[in-house]
Order: structure tokens, then C-alpha cells, then sequence
């Protein structure tokens, strides 16, 4: 018997109290799909999955190579971030 990482997923109380979905909703089944290298359904779940990864990524390498300019590169990158995941979540509301 195979263990699938669904059945141990956190549900989402926004969802599960009040009925509709928060800013983070789909963010743990894109990353399912990373992982089982289905990346377009990644994207189409939480489009802003990539642009985290570069982030998480950045602020990592950032820790052991520190760039010059990087808190600039951050503050852009969180609204980068920011931007897509709100965009992205009035336009799954509206439509």
C-alpha cells in the first residue's frame, strides 16, 4: 500500500468556517503537482508557485552568498509575489 500525500493535507478553515477560499488556497496541491512533475497543473492551481520557489530560493542562496543589492531584490520580489497572489485570487473569485 502506497501512501499518497493528499490524504495528509491541512484543510483550509477560511474555506471550511466561512465558505470561501483564502489567498493561500491551492498552494499544497501545486506543490503535489511540483512534485510529481506535473507542472502546468501547478501553475493553473496556484499560479504564484514559481515566483515563490525564485523567492524562497533567492533568500537561501542570499543566506550563504550575500548579494549587494538584496534587500532591494527582495522588497521586489514580495511585491512581485504579492501582486500575482492577489491578482490571481480576485480573478478565481470574480470568475
Amino acid at each position: 500500500m502506497f501512501l499518497k500525500l493528499e490524504d495528509y493535507m491541512l484543510p483550509c478553515l477560511n474555506k471550511n468556517f466561512l465558505g470561501f477560499d483564502c489567498l493561500g488556497c491551492g498552494m499544497q496541491r501545486s506543490i503535489i503537482y511540483l512534485l510529481q512533475g506535473d507542472f502546468i497543473n501547478a501553475f493553473k492551481m496556484y499560479p504564484a508557485i514559481y515566483t515563490l520557489l525564485f523567492f524562497f530560493g533567492f533568500i537561501i542562496v542570499n543566506f550563504f552568498y550575500k548579494f549587494k543589492k538584496a534587500q532591494k531584490i527582495v522588497r521586489y520580489l514580495v511585491l512581485i509575489n504579492l501582486l500575482i497572489i492577489i491578482g490571481s485570487y480576485l480573478i478565481k473569485m470574480i470568475f
